[in-house]
Order: structure tokens, then sequence, then C-alpha cells
């Protein structure tokens, strides 16, 4: 038997859908409020304030993410299938709509006007990623799956750029295929040859 979510679970989750409709100054608590059907005295009851909503949204959506790249491990050993699942899984979000981008990519954009405790959250989010990809990265090079041309921390830091790079062209092109074009240029060039 599945529970009906907590009303601060039906906030986070309106907020980020139109978090990534419209990025962070793109919604209000009134928008929120319109799409569960409460007041927004009610949403202020959980989250004082929308740095408050984003930063709990954020810490979560970070907190999923390392979940995620922690069961990747354990349920796939080989580094190379690792990595062609992690692309997998936003290929198949950004294909279905359920996540057409990284919450923390779109947010990314917006550091400059982002509260501090959400704008270290999002650098946090990039760090973990980074830190993951680099280790993945250097393993794989070790087992003959992965042939770096830099540093596993360089090669780390381009395979998450063109990760997010990609998100962001299908999204501009309208086109979600465009993603999985352009990541299976990224992986062909770390095959071993």
């Amino acid at each position: 038997m599945q529970s009906t979510p907590s009303t601060a679970d039906q906030i986070l989750a309106q907020a980020r859908t139109l978090l990534l409709a419209g990025g962070y100054n793109g919604f209000s608590y009134a928008d929120i409020a319109s799409r569960i059907g409460i007041r927004k005295p009610s949403i202020h009851h959980h989250f004082p304030s929308k740095a408050e909503l984003v930063h709990v949204l954020v810490e979560r959506y970070r907190q999923e993410a390392r979940w995620g790249l922690a069961e990747l491990e354990r349920s796939t050993p080989s580094p190379a299938l690792q990595l062609q699942r992690y692309v997998g899984y936003w290929e198949s979000c950004i294909a279905d709509g359920t996540a057409p981008l990284c919450v923390c990519a779109l947010l990314a954009s917006e550091m400059p006007q982002l509260p501090d405790d959400v704008a270290a959250e999002v650098t946090g989010y990039f760090r973990d990623l980074s830190t993951w990809l680099a280790a993945l990265l250097e393993r794989g090079a070790a087992q003959g799956e992965f042939q770096l041309v830099d540093t596993p921390g360089v090669e780390a830091e381009a395979l998450m750029a063109s990760v997010h790079g990609a998100m962001l062209s299908a999204r501009a092109y309208g086109e979600p295929e465009v993603f999985g074009v352009v990541m299976k240029r990224a992986l062909e060039r770390l095959a071993p040859s």
C-alpha cells in the first residue's frame, strides 16, 4: 500500500517541477499553492522562505544523487557499464520528460542570484559528481575499460560538462535525442583503442 505524500513533499515536488520549467525566480508560493490546492500560509508553515524551500529541495536532490550513484556501484561491477547506465539514466529521463534537465545544472546557471546556502548545495552536488566520475574513470582506466587522455579529475570535469551541455542542447533544440548523440561521442572518446 502506497502512502499519500505529505504536504511538505507535495510542495517540494511542485517546486521542483516549477524550478525546472522556469528557474529559481520563475515561480512563487502562489504558483505552488494553486497547483496543490492549499493556501500560501500553509507553504510558509513548512518552508518559511523560498530560499529555505529551494535549499531543502537541492539538499534532497543531492542526497538522491548520492544514493543513486552508490546503488549503481553496488549493482554494476564494470566502470564502463556504470558510466553507460549513468548516461542512460539521463537519456531516458530527457526522452520521457521526467527530468528534462539536472536541477543543479539549471541552478548553476543562476549562481549569482542564488542565496548562499542554495549555491553551496549546488556546488556540493557538482563536487560529489566530479569526485564520483574521477574515481570511476580511474578504476576503469586501471582495468583497461577506459583510455584517458588527461588525469581522471580533468576527464571527469570534461565528462560532466558534456553531460550537462548535452542536456542543454537537447532542451534548446527541443529534441531529446540530441542528448544521446552528443553522449555517444563523449563515451566513444573514452573507449580504449
